[in-house]
């Protein structure tokens, strides 16, 4: 598939803001055979005073910006053509639990890439008993077949709430409520996965949304988008899950960049010299190219 992606973030603040920096994840990563970005641009308004582009550590593609001048709003422009190929899920070559134990520890790198980043609470994916126990409800066949499962039970427990959760919100938080956005699926899904001992982290993205038969579709009404990647062993190497839609990332899944939550993907984080609150807006389109 090819895709127009557009997207606009767009941020009102309460009084003048007199200074900021801010790091901003939104381009769409190079990714091989499986995604490559044809054409890419970010822009912002104002222009910032500085700019610096750099990959980080898990290969997001990061542009670091600074304000020195007082500005009033900010927006985040960014427009790119992706083509991706997803090959299609062949055989399930992963092992069990105890064997995938077995392959994780002798895996001896320490690229971004490995396991082992993957397997520790983090500060959005907490470690929580009851999640763990709600994890081992998915049975002891292969690590993918058990990722598969999860995935499915969390679309089908959990309800779709823009309310509920900010993005601030933890796992065992959103496990709790049964409730929330693909951020809190993702998370939960990651904790499930690692309480049980497989290596999971997050993917943060774009998603293609369909409109409704005879419906047109609506400029900007689709989203960026969260899913999982789960390590499922040697042979089978890192299988991506979408629990928002209990389903196999498929060629309608764009991604930006790889982490071990939230934290480590997020659009946009920074800090601002100013006081008051500000209000943020975000409009996406991902265009299929005929």
């Amino acid at each position: 598939m090819l895709y127009d992606i557009r997207l606009n973030l767009h941020y009102d603040y309460e009084t003048a803001v007199g200074g900021g920096r801010h790091l901003v994840r939104v381009l769409p990563s190079n990714l091989g055979q499986r995604q490559r970005v044809v054409a890419a641009s970010l822009s912002f308004s104002p222009t910032p005073g500085e700019r610096s582009d750099f990959n980080d550590f898990f290969g997001s593609s990061v542009a670091a910006i600074a304000f020195r001048e007082p500005h009033q709003t900010l927006d985040v422009r960014m427009s790119a053509r992706v083509s991706v190929t997803r090959p299609e899920a062949g055989l399930d070559v992963s092992p069990r639990i105890d064997a995938l134990a077995r392959e994780t520890a002798a895996v001896r790198s320490l690229d971004s890439d490995s396991p082992h980043h993957f397997l520790a609470a983090t500060d959005f994916a907490d470690l929580d008993p009851a999640i763990t126990a709600y994890a081992r409800e998915s049975g002891d066949g292969s690590v993918a077949a058990i990722a598969m499962d999860l995935c499915n039970r969390i679309r089908r427990d959990f309800a779709y709430d823009g309310t509920a959760t900010d993005v601030q919100t933890r796992a065992s938080d959103a496990f709790a409520l049964k409730r929330g956005v693909c951020q809190d699926f993702s998370h939960v899904m990651i904790s499930s996965l690692r309480g049980l001992g497989i290596p999971a982290g997050y993917v943060s993205g774009f998603l293609r949304t369909i409109p409704p038969a005879g419906q047109e579709r609506l400029e900007g009404a689709d989203a960026m988008h969260a899913w999982v990647r789960v390590w499922c062993g040697r042979e089978a190497g890192w299988l991506e899950f979408d629990p928002t839609n209990g389903m196999r990332a498929s060629n309608d899944h764009i991604t930006v960049g790889f982490g071990r939550d939230y934290g480590d993907v997020a659009p946009i984080v920074g800090v601002l010299k100013t006081t008051g609150g500000q209000a943020g807006a975000q409009a996406v389109d991902v265009v299929p190219v005929a």
